[in-house]
């Protein structure tokens, strides 16, 4: 017993030296600058901010905040936070055996552990993450007055929809300073942390009132409120503003995330930042964020099932320029350009016609096109539908297949081609997604992200070069330094003829001339069209698409349900006229611009549906060619007539 409690003894002394001893060590290390650590700067392409996360906009003393507030703050987050100094010991003892017991994870950290958190870019769960974390409260508190730490704390946290800190969230909730908050104001703003998402008044207001309730029974508790107080609180619905003064997008915040996203992935910035700031330039343009914004809201905003998703890109740079995950990021944070996966239809074909005229088939080359069974290996059938089951029941061009978005002529090429070849080709292009080379995947069955499947559009929009899709042009620390920039490549997958003539064969989609026994899918947009566009629309059950670009910008959009039910017509209508009102109005004081003939390809005017030369054909329009496959198109001609 005596040799026991000397063993005790001396590791109960050895525990507190070392205790002191971390607490000396971090005494003498060099203070943490807490004012800047932690923030982000976004800027957009011409270096104006257009948002700053991990840290309000503007730094306000404790005094200047509504004390209802931070005593709702203090009894629901950390009611020893004065007695504390930095772990409350007492708190994770009880937060242990209740994990021990009911098998459910329970929070003991404190607000100055807390606060650590929020100064760093990830909140990765390893040990290592969690011992520098330890190690960094202690220097916070041994540098720090708990005042200080509490007003750093109170200034930097999340509130949700884009706003840090208290000031920001008062004034974007309540439109009003903190240090003006009523006491129920105050107690809703202290809720909002444990969930930003799901507890604040804008994306779910009884959610948000539930969870005040809770803060208030701590408040009680603690004996912030008189039982008297409690039972008088929230009897009438508290008025919410839900505006910011500048940049008051509901959609923005999507663009926002995709650039945190990728700046994650850097390996030149480092995961934690707490001495410093970053500044972070990006690609994107109000201009066009604001056009595809007011065009989405101007076709959608009332819908309540319906959800959309839309990218913009710089061609010949891979910038993003613009993005939108959904319709309303109060309402649904999920990022559907980012994270979704759909059937992406007919604009796969695309893609396909690009393969086909690589292979050595031209834009007048002809199927019939016909109700058709197909008969495959193993005794299987595949019968594709043409939309509304019509049929020319007779050859037409590659030309007509792609304005009419023809399924049979599609299907008939990719079993022509080989089924591996469109798997080949969209690798090439820049697909990430790895395809099974089955015959519907000229259909566009396969589900694809709209990110990846955009940057496999932008090879085609940039004439077979290759560009990552990125948001960050470059990283900074707060003292201007640079610790990453995005360097562009020249990667030529594509053969530019062929990307050309591929161009000028998706301006069909709505060119009247091809009108006949149906019409160009996208013939409804040409009234309004100021120039030239390469557009591809893509409908399933369940999915709506368009694809379009010319050399200025790309755009892809998305509508359909997040269960993926099926849609009816309206949302073709929308996913089309928000893709040209989008692109419109942000190039409305641009020059119309198309792509250079190459001096390899020349244009031969023929009829649009069969591929003859027919000077008298109301369906005439320019057929393209690399020099000298016209004469065998020709060949063909004659033979057949």
């Amino acid at each position: 017993m005596k040799r026991l409690f000397k063993w005790n003894l001396f590791l109960v002394l050895s525990m507190i030296i070392c205790i002191l001893g971390i607490y000396v060590y971090a005494f003498f290390s060099p203070k943490l600058e807490i004012k800047n650590a932690g923030k982000i700067y976004i800027y957009d392409k011409n270096s104006s901010l257009i948002y700053q996360g991990s840290g309000s906009s503007e730094w306000i003393s404790l005094n200047d905040m509504s004390q209802d507030f931070v005593h709702a703050m203090i009894s629901v987050e950390d009611k020893n936070f004065y007695e504390h100094h930095g772990f409350d010991v007492l708190r994770i003892g009880k937060a242990l055996l209740g994990n021990i017991k009911d098998h459910t994870r329970v929070g003991a950290s404190t607000i100055s552990q807390q606060y650590i958190k929020n100064l760093f870019l990830t909140f990765d769960q390893t040990w290592e993450r969690k011992i520098q974390e330890a190690f960094l409260t202690v220097e916070l508190e041994v540098h720090y007055d708990k005042d200080e730490i509490l007003e750093g704390y109170l200034n930097t946290i999340n509130y949700g929809e884009g706003n840090y800190g208290v000031e920001d969230a008062s004034n974007y909730y309540f439109n009003k300073s903190s240090k003006d908050l009523t006491l129920e104001e105050a107690i809703m703003l202290a809720g909002i942390p444990k969930n930003p998402s799901n507890y604040n008044p804008v994306s779910d207001y009884d959610a948000c009132i539930k969870r005040a309730k809770i803060v208030a029974e701590t408040m009680v508790n603690n004996h912030y409120l008189t039982v008297t107080q409690y039972h008088e609180l929230f009897l009438n619905k508290i008025p919410i503003y839900g505006k910011r003064k500048q940049n008051d997008s509901q959609m923005l915040m999507y663009y926002q995330d995709a650039v945190l996203k990728e700046l994650k992935s850097i390996k030149q910035v480092p995961s934690t930042f707490i001495d410093s700031g970053l500044k972070i330039y990006t690609t994107f343009d109000e201009n066009a964020q604001k056009a595809m914004e007011e065009s989405i809201l101007k076709y959608m905003g009332e819908q309540e099932e319906l959800q959309v998703a839309s990218v913009m890109v710089e061609p010949k740079t891979g910038g993003v320029l613009a993005l939108t995950g959904g319709l309303n990021y109060a309402k649904s944070q999920y990022n559907r350009a980012l994270s979704s996966k759909r059937q992406v239809g007919s604009t796969m074909k695309s893609l396909l016609y690009y393969a086909a005229l690589e292979n050595g088939l031209t834009s007048s080359s002809t199927f019939k096109s016909e109700k058709t069974t197909f008969s495959l290996s193993n005794d299987q059938v595949y019968e594709p539908r043409n939309y509304n089951e019509i049929y020319a029941n007779q050859d037409i061009t590659m030309a007509a297949a792609i304005a009419f978005s023809d399924n049979i002529y599609a299907v008939k090429t990719h079993l022509f081609l080989g089924t591996d070849t469109l798997v080949e080709t969209a690798k090439r292009i820049g697909l990430q997604e790895e395809l099974e080379p089955n015959v519907s995947l000229a259909l566009g069955t396969s589900e694809l992200n709209m990110m990846d499947f955009a940057h496999a559009y932008n090879t085609l929009a940039n004439l077979g070069d290759e560009q990552e899709l990125y948001f960050i042009e470059r990283v900074e620390d707060m003292n201007g330094n640079i610790l990453y920039e995005h360097k562009k490549k020249h990667h030529y997958v594509l053969n530019s003829n062929d990307v050309y003539i591929l161009n000028e064969l998706l301006t069909g989609t709505t060119n009247s001339s091809f009108s006949s026994y149906t019409t160009p899918t996208a013939l409804s947009l040409a009234s309004k069209m100021s120039r030239k566009y390469a557009l591809k629309t893509g409908t399933t059950n369940t999915d709506s698409w368009v694809a379009g670009y010319n050399p200025d910008v790309l755009m892809m959009v998305w509508v359909g349900n997040d269960e993926a039910k099926d849609i009816d017509s309206l949302a073709s209508y929308y996913s089309k006229n928000i893709w040209l009102d989008s692109l419109e109005s942000y190039l409305k004081d641009r020059e119309a611009s198309w792509y250079e003939q190459p001096q390899n390809v020349i244009g031969i005017l023929k009829d649009g549906i069969t591929g003859k030369e027919d000077l008298q054909s109301k369906n005439n329009s320019v057929f393209y060619y690399v020099k000298g496959t016209e004469v065998e198109e020709k060949k063909k001609s004659l033979e057949g007539s």
